[in-house]
């Protein structure tokens, strides 16, 4: 464990969304105050908007990057080259060890889109998912990067 996938994974306990959870985990390293860093994650929780697309925790990882080591010339392919290839291996080492990066996948689901009102975090709700985990494990990832 770390500081960053503790404080990740309590953020989802509190209620924050997996994006919320592992993005403001990391407001140390990307300079942010957590309430920009609330809203700008806001959106990814539940693959997206509860779409069940690209797994919320795995969208928080690749903002982290973006902030700390994203490009901001169109034109520098090496840069784009380099920061694609970083976000590339992010996600093959999640889902090596999570088995996907999709959020119905990584849920069991069959239904791709989800209505947008998202569960009460109750008791089981906790039980039958393994989002705290996940935001636990993409910032344990995260941590592993020499910054």
């Amino acid at each position: 464990m770390s500081a960053h996938s503790d404080l990740a994974k309590e953020l989802f306990s509190k209620g924050y969304n997996c994006s919320q959870s592992v993005f403001a985990a990391f407001c140390d390293e990307t300079g942010l105050d957590i309430d920009t860093a609330l809203k700008i994650s806001s959106s990814f929780g539940g693959g997206m908007g509860r779409l069940r697309e690209v797994c919320g925790a795995v969208s928080g990882m690749f903002m982290v990057v973006g902030m700390k080591y994203g490009y901001t010339d169109p034109f520098d392919k090496k840069a784009k080259t380099e920061h694609y290839k970083l976000i590339q291996d992010l996600a093959k080492q999640f889902e090596k060890e999570n088995g996907s990066i999709i959020c119905r996948e990584l849920l069991g689901l069959s239904v791709k889109a989800d209505i947008p009102v998202p569960e009460d975090r109750t008791e089981s709700y906790y039980k039958k998912r393994p989002c705290a985990e996940l935001v636990e494990n993409a910032a344990r990832i995260l941590d592993a990067i020499d910054w």
